[in-house]
């Protein structure tokens, strides 16, 4: 029996023998997951809220989570994939407790990325329940059948993940110098866990690039604090995508600014050893900065963990480099001078994973943030493509294997924390129904988030002149504007160029309005100099849009990422400015999961706008302390931009106020620090 027909076979047989337990949330995704963790084993719910049936995502739920899928031939379309049945049934086995034995996982290594990220997955749990002999020779019988077969990378990476030795250290010399990098990269690790192995390696001077001369002669690091030198816990906090000192350029963004500040401030508190700071370099990065720890702040460390590609791997690629990270991880995070206890990721992609993974074997305990991400708006998301677009049913499975992982990491995890919506965490149980026996049926604790308190500069006063006379030099340049539009509304926009911070749909909604007529428009983000291939995508919509408005081009800049402190000191000093030329911060995005951004801009002392969706309603008081508008249509925006435009001085004056109070209240990084320490101090060592 395969393990996709045995894990559907177990598992119909355990939910039909226990009480169906119905729902009526009409959003598909949280019907069957609501059905399926009460352990129901109905279908998973056949129309979206607004009724219009959605044929691929209820197919795709049901397999995962309701009856057994009528499975077709692939490029049938008239039903589930037989490679969709099986990810769906290695998915649910995981969520069940379902053993499987190595056979069974490995009939399916020839499956695509999603079937091979979930075979990984249960693969230790495999060795565990049946044997590590077991296990050994039915991956050496793989292996040795079709030594140069695609998937032996793959294979060589499930032996190193659980330290299995089914190659000797000849058998497995060939494989290291295999033409694809994949496949040779996972043979030097396996290499590197065999005795005799490293003798068998190729010489470093033999290496590619900076990665791979890494990856041939791995350092010793001295990173952490030392034995005796403070008290507490040495904590681990991730940020694996983008760069941390870079925010708003490529992938990091606001998250860059949030760890920074919390990790300086961690490394204060009392009841933290340490911090240590987990970052993602790709083999440009290393090349251009070979340092792989640093000490950013006393107490708190930055470690750069290598992965395989140019620069910090995409959300979609993580999959890819998830054995090779927990490697790292383990390696570099293992020979500190004290232990790690605690480790804290944030993100639900098989980088987190391989994190969490690296946790459990370094003895840690775990800790993971969960939001509603990707749940939330994922059926109206995928109801509004094209079925026969190929990168729309990509994007699908893509989502839904984005909530598998964020399952795995909430089952890993010693203690799980939320980001707080509207209503606190009752959205996130909504998502997470296995979630909500937390803290007495309320869900997990949610520690606010803060930013860090701004430091002026001794010439504080000069810097801000300064900024707004570079902001206002000449309005022909694409990064300033005109010195004759000083005294006019501004509206100020700060993010990562990328289609979901929808910086496109702002400048569209600015224009449609007549807003160039009577304002000036502000963008910050994008890297100043290699723009990623969604940062360039941004600007060329820009572009078009103003192509048709020539006219607007004068009252509009897009600044690349500037250093928060810069970004900081110009919100100062545009929230300084006469009464007559009054700004707003806008924030356009389709979903923002807290705002770090927002909240800075509200400090500062700017009033602001943001998307109703997400966390930001969970501070930001329509009509109170700001405006929530609705980012989800062109026209939502609009009618936001229109509502700014008509709200009087006294009002705009009233929210920047409040605005200011609140974050001085409830957001400072201080607050945050103390209440992740007492989660922290309670945990033990795994």
């Amino acid at each position: 029996m395969t393990a996709a027909a045995f894990a559907t076979t177990r598992a119909t047989r355990s939910t039909a023998r226990r009480a169906a337990v119905a729902t009526q949330d009409r959003d598909p995704l949280v019907a069957a997951r609501t059905a399926f963790f009460n352990i129901w084993s109905g279908p998973a719910g056949e129309r979206d809220a607004a009724g219009r049936p959605q044929d691929d995502l209820v197919r795709l739920l049901e397999a995962e989570y309701g009856v057994r899928p009528r499975t077709v031939p692939s490029g049938d379309g008239l039903g589930v994939r037989q490679e969709d049945a099986a990810v769906a049934a290695l998915r649910r086995a995981a969520r069940l407790g379902v053993s499987l034995t190595p056979q069974a996982l490995l009939a399916h290594r020839d499956g695509g990325p999603w079937l091979r990220a979930v075979l990984s997955e249960l693969w230790p749990q495999t060795v565990h329940l049946h044997g590590r002999r077991h296990a050994q020779e039915a991956l050496r019988a793989t292996l040795t059948e079709s030594p140069d077969a695609p998937t032996t990378g793959h294979l060589l990476d499930l032996a190193v993940a659980t330290g299995l030795t089914p190659l000797t250290p000849a058998e497995a010399a060939p494989v290291a110098h295999h033409a694809d990098r994949a496949v040779r990269h996972a043979a030097w690790r396996y290499l590197h866990q065999l005795p005799g192995g490293t003798a068998h390696l190729p010489d470093p001077s033999a290496a590619a690039d900076a990665y791979e001369r890494l990856l041939l002669n791995p350092p010793t690091l001295v990173l952490g604090p030392r034995e005796g030198e403070r008290e507490g816990r040495v904590v681990a906090q991730t940020m694996l995508l983008g760069g941390l000192d870079t925010p708003g350029q490529g992938l990091s963004g606001g998250m860059a600014v949030l760890l920074g500040g919390l990790g300086d401030q961690l490394a204060e508190t009392e009841g933290i050893a340490g911090v240590i700071t987990v970052v993602t370099a790709g083999h440009e990065d290393l090349a251009a900065d070979g340092r792989l720890a640093f000490e950013r702040r006393t107490g708190h460390w930055v470690l750069r963990l290598p992965v395989d590609t140019p620069r910090s791997p995409l959300p979609t690629e993580t999959h890819r480099h998830r054995t090779a990270l927990t490697w790292w991880a383990v390696r570099l995070l293992g020979c500190m001078p004290r232990p790690l206890d605690v480790l804290h990721v944030r993100y639900a992609d098989d980088a987190s994973l391989a994190l969490a993974e690296a946790a459990e074997q370094l003895g840690a305990a775990s800790v993971f943030t969960a939001t509603p991400d990707p749940h939330r708006g994922l059926a109206d998301r995928h109801a509004a493509s094209d079925p026969g677009d190929s990168r729309a049913a990509q994007a699908l499975r893509h989502d839904l294997h984005r909530v598998f992982v964020a399952d795995r990491l909430v089952e890993r995890a010693d203690t799980v924390i939320g980001i707080p919506g509207r209503g606190g965490t009752r959205e996130l149980v909504r998502h997470y129904p296995h979630l909500a026996h937390l803290s007495g049926g309320n869900g997990p604790s949610a520690p606010p988030e803060g930013i860090a308190p701004y430091r002026a500069a001794p010439d504080e006063q000069e810097r801000r002149r300064a900024a707004l006379a570079a902001l206002y030099q000449d309005g022909t340049r694409p990064d300033a504007l005109d010195a004759e539009d000083y005294d006019l509304p501004l509206l100020l926009s700060v993010g990562r160029l990328h289609p979901v911070k929808q910086q496109d749909l702002l400048v569209g909604a600015w224009l449609e309005t007549g807003g160039y007529s009577n304002s000036t428009l502000v963008l910050i983000g994008g890297s100043p100099h290699t723009a990623t291939e969604a940062e360039t995508d941004m600007r060329r919509r820009i572009d078009t849009l103003l192509a048709d408005v020539p006219q607007a081009s004068r009252r509009i800049a897009l600044l690349p990422a500037l250093p928060n402190a810069d970004v900081r000191r110009l919100q100062r000093a545009l929230a300084a400015r006469p009464q007559e030329a009054p700004c707003w911060y806008v924030c356009p995005s389709a979903k923002e999961e807290f705002g770090i951004a927002i909240l800075e801009a509200m400090e500062a002392g700017l009033p602001a706008a943001g998307p109703q969706r997400g966390g930001v309603a969970h501070y930001l008081r329509d009509g109170v302390n700001g405006i929530l508008m609705d980012t989800s249509t062109p026209t939502g925006l609009m009618r936001g931009l229109r509502r700014l435009a008509h709200i009087s001085d006294d009002d705009r004056r009233r929210y920047a106020t409040a605005g200011q109070n609140l974050v001085a209240e409830r957001f400072s990084v201080t607050r945050m620090a103390n209440e992740l320490t007492a989660e922290y101090v309670a945990l033990e060592r795994r």
